[in-house]
């Protein structure tokens, strides 16, 4: 009896010994299989990083113009007009890229908008194309590569330079007019229709598929030019203009209100260059490339 007793003892514990050295056997199986996994997940992760390689992009965007000059002295964004580009994106590495772009913007204002009433009176206005071409520099403030979805998202800066084409225009009764013809300051010769500008940015960008980015961002302009919206220095005085009875009437206004102001030597412009700002959102294109990877 006490035989079959140890025996079976025995045999219990050989069982429960068996089935320890199992359930360890599975548990150390599943635990190399999750580190491989993990290792493996990581090694495409790198694998891709290394053979994905994001060329750059191309693009296009549409939005709102806001000119800011002597007939919008105090900077008010009020009366924004259309504004739209088109670019091309070198990407030199996941932070830094070349922008060239080409840009138009519909830029305009009045005195009329004005609560200031020396300015109101002044009675000018204008429209104007602008037309711009600009290479810039963008640095991402994160690493950007479509691919990765932790690496989709990212704001940036930009900087770059330019240059512009503009022809200030109004209109004289029901007559559109180009100003700088008229040489309304008493100018000996017109001023250049073309400026340069110096374009500073900020925007967010969104990757939301392999190939496809959506972005927003505002651009700052500086420009080289008191004469976006014809106004600049002071009054040339109505003598100046005697056989010219048009630009007699464009460079002072005010006749409207009465007596005009426009005397000689009375400031009409701030005598400062003008700049203006564009908002837009857009779409871009990724351009891809791929490279061998190293075993």
């Amino acid at each position: 009896m006490g035989t079959s007793k140890c025996l079976s003892e025995g045999y219990t514990n050989y069982i429960a010994d068996l089935l320890k050295r199992f359930l360890l056997t599975i548990m150390n199986i599943r635990i190399s299989t999750l580190i491989v996994l993990v290792c493996f997940s990581t090694l495409v992760s790198a694998q891709q990083e290394q053979t994905y390689i994001h060329e750059g992009e191309f693009g296009f965007s549409a939005g709102l113009g806001q000119y800011f000059g002597d007939i919008n002295p105090n900077s008010v964004v009020k009366h924004t007009k259309f504004a739209a580009s088109a670019f091309y994106l070198k990407q030199l590495n996941n932070y830094i890229s070349l922008k060239a772009g080409a840009h138009y913007s519909f830029l305009g204002y009045s005195d009329k908008y004005s609560t200031n009433l020396h300015d109101h009176t002044r009675n000018l206005s204008f429209n104007s194309d602008v037309w711009e071409v600009s290479l810039s520099g963008n640095f991402n403030f994160f690493k950007f590569y479509p691919q990765l979805e932790e690496y989709r998202f990212t704001p940036y800066l930009s900087l770059g330079v330019g240059a512009i084409n503009y022809n200030p225009y109004t209109y004289y009764g029901d007559q559109k007019v180009y100003l700088r013809q008229y040489k309304t300051e008493g100018q000996d010769v017109q001023y250049s229709s073309f400026a340069f500008v110096v374009p500073i940015g900020f925007g967010v960008k969104y990757n939301i598929s392999n190939h496809v980015n959506i972005f927003s961002e505002i651009i700052y302009r500086f420009t080289s030019t008191g004469y976006l919206d014809d106004v600049n220095g002071t009054y040339a005085g109505a003598d100046a203009f005697k056989d010219a009875p048009i630009a007699k009437n464009l460079q002072d206004r005010s006749y409207i209100y009465g007596d005009a102001v426009g005397k000689k030597g009375y400031q009409r412009g701030n005598g400062k260059n003008d700049s203006y700002a564009t908002f837009e959102i857009g779409l871009s294109f990724n351009l891809e490339g791929y490279s061998c990877p190293v075993y």
